[in-house]
Protein backbone atom coordinates (compact mmCIF):
# COMPACT_ATOMS: atom_id res chain seq x y z
CA UNK A 1 0.00 0.00 0.00
CA UNK A 2 1.22 3.83 -0.52
CA UNK A 3 1.12 6.23 1.62
CA UNK A 4 -0.58 9.39 0.94
CA UNK A 5 1.66 12.42 0.27
CA UNK A 6 0.74 15.87 -0.29
CA UNK A 7 3.25 17.52 -2.65
CA UNK A 8 4.67 20.84 -2.66
CA UNK A 9 4.10 22.40 -6.22
CA UNK A 10 7.27 22.17 -8.21
CA UNK A 11 6.92 25.86 -9.36
CA UNK A 12 9.86 26.95 -11.08
CA UNK A 13 11.27 23.62 -10.88
CA UNK A 14 8.27 21.68 -12.45
CA UNK A 15 9.34 19.46 -14.96
CA UNK A 16 6.28 19.62 -16.66
CA UNK A 17 6.83 23.26 -17.22
CA UNK A 18 10.92 22.62 -18.06
CA UNK A 19 9.34 20.46 -21.21
CA UNK A 20 6.53 22.57 -22.54
CA UNK A 21 8.10 23.88 -25.18
CA UNK A 22 9.80 20.65 -25.64
CA UNK A 23 7.10 17.61 -25.31
CA UNK A 24 8.59 15.56 -27.36
CA UNK A 25 11.44 15.17 -25.08
CA UNK A 26 9.84 14.40 -22.10
CA UNK A 27 10.30 10.91 -21.48
CA UNK A 28 7.87 8.31 -19.51
CA UNK A 29 9.70 7.40 -16.12
CA UNK A 30 10.43 4.06 -16.39
CA UNK A 31 11.41 1.62 -13.49
CA UNK A 32 14.82 2.76 -11.31
CA UNK A 33 14.47 5.77 -12.72
CA UNK A 34 15.04 8.18 -9.82
CA UNK A 35 12.98 11.28 -9.59
CA UNK A 36 12.71 14.39 -7.27
CA UNK A 37 9.31 16.21 -5.88
CA UNK A 38 9.37 18.62 -2.83
CA UNK A 39 7.69 17.77 0.78
CA UNK A 40 6.94 20.26 2.99
CA UNK A 41 10.50 22.00 1.72
CA UNK A 42 12.27 18.56 1.45
CA UNK A 43 14.09 17.18 -1.76
CA UNK A 44 12.18 13.64 -2.22
CA UNK A 45 13.83 11.41 -4.42
CA UNK A 46 11.62 8.52 -5.89
CA UNK A 47 12.93 5.46 -7.27
CA UNK A 48 10.10 4.20 -9.60
CA UNK A 49 8.48 1.00 -9.71
CA UNK A 50 5.79 1.93 -12.27
CA UNK A 51 4.14 4.45 -13.97
CA UNK A 52 0.47 4.83 -14.82
CA UNK A 53 -1.82 7.16 -16.61
CA UNK A 54 0.65 10.14 -15.72
CA UNK A 55 1.81 8.93 -11.88
CA UNK A 56 4.95 7.12 -10.74
CA UNK A 57 4.47 4.73 -7.88
CA UNK A 58 7.64 4.10 -6.46
CA UNK A 59 9.68 4.15 -2.84
CA UNK A 60 11.09 6.91 -1.46
CA UNK A 61 15.30 6.65 -1.97
CA UNK A 62 16.40 10.19 -0.35
CA UNK A 63 15.04 12.68 1.82
CA UNK A 64 17.58 15.69 1.48
CA UNK A 65 17.46 19.17 3.26
CA UNK A 66 16.92 21.74 0.46
CA UNK A 67 19.16 24.60 2.67
CA UNK A 68 22.39 22.49 3.11
CA UNK A 69 22.24 18.94 1.62
CA UNK A 70 21.77 17.02 4.64
CA UNK A 71 20.47 13.83 4.39
CA UNK A 72 17.07 12.53 6.66
CA UNK A 73 15.67 9.22 7.71
CA UNK A 74 12.42 10.56 8.01
CA UNK A 75 10.46 14.00 7.50
CA UNK A 76 7.02 14.58 8.67
CA UNK A 77 4.83 11.38 7.83
CA UNK A 78 7.71 10.37 5.06
CA UNK A 79 10.46 7.80 5.69
CA UNK A 80 12.93 6.00 3.86
CA UNK A 81 11.27 3.37 2.00
CA UNK A 82 8.11 4.66 1.94
CA UNK A 83 5.71 3.83 -1.25
CA UNK A 84 4.60 6.83 -2.40
CA UNK A 85 2.33 7.64 -5.84
CA UNK A 86 3.81 10.99 -7.29
CA UNK A 87 1.83 12.33 -10.47
CA UNK A 88 4.00 13.96 -13.28
CA UNK A 89 2.58 17.26 -11.97
CA UNK A 90 4.54 16.96 -8.67
CA UNK A 91 7.31 16.16 -10.56
CA UNK A 92 10.56 18.64 -10.27
CA UNK A 93 13.94 19.56 -11.28
CA UNK A 94 16.89 18.93 -9.03
CA UNK A 95 17.55 22.48 -7.68
CA UNK A 96 20.39 23.92 -8.60
CA UNK A 97 23.69 22.89 -5.90
CA UNK A 98 24.56 25.67 -3.74
CA UNK A 99 28.18 27.27 -4.04
CA UNK A 100 30.36 25.97 -1.18
CA UNK A 101 31.03 28.88 1.68
CA UNK A 102 34.45 30.00 1.85
CA UNK A 103 35.47 29.39 5.79
CA UNK A 104 38.90 31.67 4.95
CA UNK A 105 41.27 28.57 4.87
Amino acid sequence: MHKHVEWDDPGRDSVLEHFASHPEQLVEPRPGDILSARYQGVIVRVKVEAWVDGTSIGEVAALIAADNGRRMKSHGKLALGDTVRLPDACRALEPEPSAPEDDGE
